[in-house]
């Protein structure tokens, strides 16, 4: 059986508080369900079904981040971009993390394999 999860990569030279990169996790793991369920409906269902792993990953630069998206979106998964609309602690438009699948494990692993827990 195959393993599927969602990873959030997350911004940390923001220096996000915790209670703001929780929601901005949250954002990213709800819009990237959405982006899968519109176009791989069968991962995100047995994604579903399967527990809904999710795991939240560090990365230190916006310049890193869309390097981790360009990559994913070449091995073709799904890959939203979140971005705060400025009413707290960062400027509108602040690409603040990204989230890959939920897809197959095997294939979010070989992006995201280095990548340091948060």
């Amino acid at each position: 059986m195959q393993e599927f999860k969602q990873v959030i990569v997350v911004r940390t030279d923001l220096k996000m508080g915790k209670g703001k990169t929780a929601v901005q996790v949250a954002h990213a793991s709800v819009l990237g369900v959405e982006e899968a369920r519109r176009r791989f409906n069968d991962w995100q269902r047995e994604w579903k079904i399967g527990g809904q792993a999710k795991i939240a990953v560090k990365i230190n630069s916006l310049e890193n981040l869309f390097s981790v998206r360009k990559k994913a979106e070449g091995k073709n998964l799904p890959v939203v971009t979140v971005q705060d609309s400025g009413l707290t602690q960062l400027p509108d438009g602040t690409v603040t993390c990204i989230s890959i699948g939920p897809g197959p494990s095997h294939l979010i692993d070989v992006v995201t394999r280095d990548l340091k827990l948060l």
